[in-house]
C-alpha cells in the first residue's frame, strides 16, 4: 500500500503537478483544505507547495486554521515539506510586503539584489550543492551539480545555518533547501525538476513511510 501524503490547497499552488509527481513516485497524494481533512487523511507525510504571493498563500492558511496545523505537525517532527511560497511561509518575516510568516523557523525572506545581465525573478534551471551530510531527502543525490527549477524573486536566510540543506548561486549564494529533523524544504520546484525532482519526492516518500527515529 502507497505512503498516503497531504497536499494543502491554499488555492494558489500548481497543485495537479505536485499530486501526479507524487503518484508517480508510488505516494498516494491527498488534497486537503482544512483541519479536519488533515486529521481525517491518515497521511504520514504534508506537503505545502505554493507559487504567487506569499501573502495570499499565508493568508489561506491562517483563514482555513491550517496554520496552527502546520505548527503542531513540524513540532511533532512528522514529515513535513515545504515547496517555493511554502518554504517561505515558515519563516518569520518576509520582505514582500512586510508579510508575517508562521514564524516555525527563525529568520526572514529577502529580495533578491543582483547586477545585469542576471534579472528578477531567478526564473529557470540552476545548479545546487548539498551542505549537510546524510540527509535522506538527498538520497540518490550528488552532494552537488543538481540542477533544479526555480522561479522566485525572494530567497530565504536563516538565523540558524544548521537548517540549510543545500545553496545555490545567483549572483550570491542563496538558500536552495532546508532540512532539519524530519522537517525539509525546496526552494525550487521539485514537481517541474524532471527526474531529479522526482527522486525529491520519492526521498520524501520514503521518509513519510518510515517509522519515526526514537530519540
Amino acid at each position: 500500500m502507497s505512503v498516503p501524503i497531504a497536499v494543502i490547497d491554499t488555492g494558489i499552488c500548481n497543485l495537479r503537478s505536485v499530486t501526479k509527481a507524487l503518484e508517480a513516485v508510488g505516494a498516494s497524494p491527498r488534497v486537503v483544505r482544512t483541519p479536519d481533512e488533515v486529521a481525517a487523511s491518515g497521511a504520514e507525510g504534508l506537503v505545502l507547495p505554493g507559487v504567487g504571493a506569499l501573502r495570499d498563500c499565508v493568508f489561506s492558511l491562517r483563514n482555513s486554521g491550517l496554520d496552527a496545523t502546520v505548527r503542531e505537525w513540524i513540532r511533532q517532527d512528522r514529515p513535513f515539506l515545504g515547496v517555493c511560497l511554502g518554504m517561505q511561509a515558515l519563516f518569520e518575516r518576509s520582505e514582500e510586503g512586510g508579510i508575517m510568516g508562521l514564524g516555525i523557523i527563525p529568520g526572514r525572506v529577502v529580495r533578491f539584489t543582483v547586477a545585469p545581465p542576471l534579472k528578477i525573478p531567478h526564473m529557470g534551471w540552476n545548479t545546487i550543492r548539498f551542505v549537510q551530510e546524510g540527509s535522506p531527502l538527498q538520497q540518490a543525490l550528488a552532494d552537488d551539480g543538481e540542477s533544479f527549477y526555480f522561479v522566485h524573486s525572494f530567497h530565504c536566510v536563516p538565523r540558524d545555518r544548521g537548517y540549510v540543506l543545500a545553496e545555490c548561486d545567483y549572483g550570491t549564494p542563496f538558500v536552495a533547501a532546508l532540512g532539519r529533523g524530519r522537517l525539509f524544504a525546496t526552494q525550487f520546484h521539485p514537481e517541474k525538476s524532471q527526474a531529479k525532482g522526482l527522486q525529491i519526492y520519492r526521498n520524501f516518500a520514503a521518509i513519510a513511510a518510515a517509522p519515526p527515529i526514537k530519540r
